[in-house]
């Protein structure tokens, strides 16, 4: 692995870069021997510099939960991120564009955990008995490390993303709460419309064939670190649309059916 003080000098320059707006070249390019734990180790140094400056964490995210992502992202697993409390906006309500660098929206389950869940040896059964409810969600994803090399035009890699948070940057939950056995979660759809028109659809049980199925790989996984699943955390179990870019002057309605829908205007 790299030095551990290099994976808090990284940390401070994405720190720096979200705030600025200005994207970094990417890491995986300026250190050939860097590895997934790299990737995480940078995420984790980030997140308690986030958490010096006052922020709290609220939850997870997890991505690249579908086959088709994680083929071209030329991994096996899912990745995962941590959400803040500055990361929440309100369904209905008006996101200033520029607050980003290059905004995208993806359809999810917010999962609300009512108790803890620590792995290993975590199932699904028991992720479904320790969800409070399940709710609709949109991730706002964004880039902090650009997404194609200034240089050569590769596109960064999974290792770049990680350290990026996982590309997490924004929340809206909205819609109808649902207990977790009060649908079949595998089969709930989402129609997301940009400016009236349907851009993206998808099913739940694209994540790994259930949803919650993202939720028990994150608290295995974080049981490696000696870390676990909190009461009250809320867990973005994956995206079940391609992410569907967002500018000034856009407006977005995700519809679930049953589960109601979630509105936001990029201003």
């Amino acid at each position: 692995m790299l030095e551990s003080s290099l994976h808090t000098a990284l940390a401070r320059e994405l720190h720096a870069a979200q705030r600025s707006r200005v994207q970094l070249e990417h890491f995986s390019k300026r250190f050939s021997t860097m590895t997934v734990d790299d990737s995480y180790a940078i995420q984790r140094a980030w997140m308690e510099l986030e958490r010096a400056g006052g922020r709290r964490v609220i939850g997870h995210k997890v991505g690249l939960t579908s086959r088709a992502m994680q083929l071209s992202a030329q991994i096996s697993e899912p990745d995962h991120g941590t959400l803040l409390d500055d990361m929440v906006l309100r369904d209905g309500g008006e996101v200033e564009a520029a607050r980003f660098i290059v905004p995208r929206l993806e359809t999810e389950l917010a999962f609300i955990l009512d108790r803890p869940l620590r792995g290993p040896g975590v199932t699904i059964f028991d992720v479904l008995g320790a969800t409070d409810y399940v709710v609709p969600a949109l991730e706002l994803i964004d880039a902090r490390i650009e997404q194609f090399d200034r240089a050569t035009k590769a596109p960064r890699t999974v290792l770049d993303t990680i350290a990026d948070n996982a590309a997490s940057a924004g929340i809206v939950m909205g819609g109808r709460p649902v207990k977790p056995d009060a649908v079949d979660l595998r089969w709930v759809g989402a129609l997301l419309f940009k400016n009236g028109v349907i851009e993206e659809s998808g099913l739940g049980a694209a994540v790994l064939n259930h949803p919650a199925n993202g939720v028990v790989w994150l608290a295995n996984k974080l049981a490696a670190y000696d870390q676990g699943l909190a009461a009250g955390d809320v867990v973005l179990g994956g995206s079940f649309t391609r992410p569907v870019a967002c500018a000034a002057g856009d407006t977005f309605h995700a519809d679930y059916g049953p589960l109601g829908s979630i509105a936001l205007r990029f201003v």
